[in-house]
């Protein structure tokens, strides 16, 4: 009832949509917020191509990476289009989750996604959709069956992941920084409103995906694993997708420089953008241990939700 609801609402949404605006500047999407290294030769489609591949189409993605932030959401999307039958959105499309985009209709959504085959599954990847209220709603009026993918990392580490990129991107645009410590703490007690630390908590919105979808539409991704070792989840992603397995050990190969996998395929070797892998700031050790306390009632949660556990502190 709820898709059916949410599908008459989008129904309604691409009669009126408003005209076409994809990039908008006080969105921010750079090469950087998308995770792209401008030096490197890449796969995943970008540049419409002025005459596109006889026999192509833009569909509407089979496959959606819905977050989360900071868990590997780039890296995963950037190793799955190795796979010959995977097309790849370039961008964060923030279709589902920003309702200024949400009122321009599904037929502008369908148009940011790549040129494909028939054989081949679309598939974006937008993070702030797992943390969303409104995208498993939207998402489900789009397509109940649809697949989605789900890459989650250490929840106190993700948390310093985000203050990390919020930092270097204030930096860069000679803004004020606050020491991490600032912003987890106020007046002594750990600051539960911090955004970083509300997006960490996986069980509160994997409750709201799960009133949409079931269990088994929803594969999880160990982001701590892929980057340990990236090709058995690789595998995992393709036994989900109900692709056949093209994706082997030599597609990757340890950077000693960067500190992480890095992909080869079609000859040509690529790896993530500087910005990716930052090395995390200190932390006040009592405050970290304040931070993992608080989110371990959450991670047990969770735990009994997906019926799975994870090796996280």
């Amino acid at each position: 009832m709820a898709c059916f609801l949410a599908s008459a609402f989008l129904l309604v949404l691409q009669t009126y949509a408003a005209p076409p605006d994809f990039v908008q500047d006080r969105y921010d999407i750079t090469l950087d917020s998308v995770g792209l290294d401008p030096g490197l030769p890449f796969n995943i489609s970008g540049d419409e191509p002025s005459h596109p591949p006889p026999g192509t189409s833009k569909r509407a993605p089979h496959s959606i990476i819905i977050g989360v932030r900071k868990g590997g959401t780039r890296a995963l999307l950037e190793m799955l289009d190795i796979h010959p039958e995977v097309a790849a959105a370039a961008t964060e499309v923030h279709f589902f989750d920003w309702d200024e985009n949400y009122a321009k209709g599904f037929e502008w959504y369908r148009e940011l996604m790549p040129y494909s085959y028939p054989k081949q599954i679309t598939v974006e990847k937008t993070p702030g959709y797992f943390t969303s209220a409104l995208a498993p709603e939207r998402i489900c009026a789009m397509n109940s069956s649809i697949k989605l993918l789900l890459i989650l990392r250490d929840p106190a580490e993700r948390v310093i992941s985000d203050y990390t990129q919020v930092y270097f991107n204030r930096l860069e645009n000679h803004k004020p920084v606050q020491a991490i410590e600032n912003l987890l703490v106020r007046n002594g007690a750990l600051n539960i409103r911090y955004k970083a630390i509300q997006r960490s908590l996986y069980d509160v919105h994997m409750r709201n995906w799960l009133r949409y979808f079931p269990l088994e539409q929803i594969h999880i991704v160990d982001g701590d694993a892929l980057i340990r070792d990236p090709l058995p989840e690789l595998q995992r992603v393709e036994r989900f997708l109900n692709l056949p397995p093209r994706i082997v050990s030599s597609n990757f190969y340890f950077n000693q420089t960067k500190g992480f996998y890095c992909i080869r395929s079609d000859g040509r070797e690529r790896c993530l953008h500087e910005s990716k892998g930052r090395p995390h700031p200190a932390v006040n050790s009592t405050v970290l241990q304040q931070l993992r306390s608080y989110l371990q009632e959450h991670n047990r949660t969770f735990f009994r939700l997906v019926r799975r556990t994870f090796d996280w502190q």
